[in-house]
């Protein structure tokens, strides 16, 4: 119901125009026809500053909301009446106005490895421990770089940035001589390339902050659309996240700070997971704890309850030597 629809019966919801951002549009438009037939679901794609500028480091840009400003500009203009994002590139201070209407149920929040074509052929690679020394290894994280070099200082890290299908052509293409990429598992999953995962990469990589998750952002005063919302949102994922991006904004991270994290949730056990890395990895600061929900509690007391415990992690973490960490890297950029 856009103001310059004039039905009130449609609706448009607004992406942007990678294959992966549409394709994440079309769940939650498909979601959202399937509860309300009667109602008309329209999308409206758009690019954002991180897509235009592909051939700068993100943390080079300079500017906050690479992959939202253009968006939540057109949702507050009113050309359109929702917004769908992958959460974790949904900044953890909302603008003014706007609000998290809704979170889908998480896809795996995991990294993944990839590996060129020539590899999984040949057999000759199977995993990052595998891989040679010297190998050429494609992220645009600064999370994922820090945890890799942490692991195997020994590999080379290339900057390789594009939609997931340039990512794939680049790392296939021998005359790049990119050995391997590590990509979020879920967005692979979602454009149907889920069989390129060569290793899920858990066991030493924290991923980002609400990585697998849709966030769908709206108007906080648009109350027809925040209840069309709650077909979509998922509890236990909205918990996680929030918990997620509190630890975050307490923080004051991004994507131009190696943050990452582990969470879950166990009956009413909320656990977290954080860390904090310098560039190259040879700082790592890390702190876990957890906290019992009230299972009679109302939906608001328990995101408090999960804001604080993503606020206390990080507060620990800053005890622990990250101030310094964040202070140097703020510093160099």
């Amino acid at each position: 119901m856009a103001t310059d629809t004039k039905n009130d019966k449609v609706f448009v919801i607004g992406t942007r125009r990678s294959q992966l951002a549409l394709a994440q549009a079309y769940i939650v438009r498909d979601t959202l026809a399937k509860a309300y037939p009667d109602y008309e679901f329209k999308i409206e794609a758009m690019a954002t500053t991180g897509d235009r500028i592909l051939n700068v480091a993100l943390n080079k840009i300079g500017e906050k909301s690479l992959f939202t400003k253009e968006l939540e500009t057109a949702l507050h203009e009113g050309r359109v009446d929702l917004v769908v994002h992958s959460l974790k590139d949904l900044p953890t201070v909302m603008e003014p106005g706007m609000v998290l209407g809704g979170v889908s149920e998480r896809e795996s929040p995991d990294d993944a490895l990839v590996l060129a074509e020539r590899h999984v052929t040949a057999k000759t690679y199977t995993t990052i421990d595998s891989l040679p020394a010297g190998a050429v290894v494609g992220t645009s994280s600064l999370r994922r770089t820090a945890q890799i070099k942490r692991k195997r200082p020994d590999l080379e890290i290339v900057s390789v940035r594009g939609n997931i299908h340039t990512r794939l052509s680049k790392l296939d293409d021998p005359a790049n001589k990119i050995d391997a990429l590590v990509l979020a598992a879920a967005g692979l999953t979602r454009v149907g390339l889920g069989h390129r995962i060569s290793q899920t990469l858990d066991k030493f990589m924290l991923h980002a902050v609400s990585q697998g998750a849709l966030g769908v952002e709206c108007r906080e005063n648009d109350t027809r659309v925040l209840n069309l919302l709650k077909t979509l949102d998922h509890t236990e994922t909205r918990i996680i996240c929030l918990c997620e991006r509190a630890m975050m904004r307490e923080l004051e991270g991004g994507c131009h700070v190696p943050i990452g994290v582990q969470s879950k949730l166990e009956g009413n056990t909320l656990k977290l997971n954080g860390m904090v890395a310098s560039l190259d990895g040879k700082q790592y600061i890390e702190h876990s704890d957890q906290v019992d929900l009230d299972p009679e509690s109302t939906l608001e007391k328990k995101e408090q309850v999960a804001e604080a415990l993503g606020q206390g992690v990080a507060k620990k973490l800053m005890q622990l030597g990250a101030d310094s960490i964040l202070k140097e890297l703020s510093t160099s950029q």
